[in-house]
């Protein structure tokens, strides 16, 4: 099997709206920095979602934007002194795909609040902000990759 998909190619400011996001940066904190309004910032970043495969969530974005090098990759750290347990290690794909802790729990057939405490952990252990600064370091220590997100992408929905 292939592991390529079509080059997502975005505009500059499309690029620059998933780049701050990637940071951990919110929608807001990312328009006041390249001086836009928080309202434009969202309309570049929708539009970005729809050539990223039509994904709806931003964590799912990141990720197709990465795996399609639509945005530049950030650089990969060593995994040696990593340590997630399984079940942190089982969520990523699910958050970079931007499933809900509920889906998430149906989908691994665990508990809610199991989940939500796994997924609290997996930011800490990360060092990630929230969701989509989770993608970047999950990319970057190489736990979620080019072929598994474009694994999902070719599944039917």
């Amino acid at each position: 099997m292939t592991t390529t998909v079509t080059k997502v190619i975005l505009t500059p400011r499309e690029r620059q709206i998933l780049e701050g996001l990637a940071d951990g940066s919110m929608l807001a904190a990312v328009a006041l920095h390249l001086h836009i309004r928080e309202g434009t910032a969202s309309e570049y970043l929708k539009l970005a979602k729809r050539k990223l495969h039509g994904v709806s969530e931003t964590t799912a974005a990141l990720a197709v934007a990465y795996a399609t090098e639509a945005i530049t990759q950030p650089q990969l750290l060593g995994s040696q002194s990593l340590h997630l347990l399984r079940g942190q290690r089982e969520l990523v794909p699910l958050v970079a795909r931007g499933m809900t802790v509920a889906q998430m729990a149906t989908d691994l057939k665990r508990r809610v609040d199991v989940i939500r405490r796994d997924g609290r952990q997996l930011l800490v252990n990360l060092q990630a902000r929230n969701p989509a600064h989770l993608v970047t370091r999950a990319w970057q220590y190489q736990i979620l990759t080019a072929e598994e997100v474009i694994e999902w992408l070719r599944r039917p929905q």
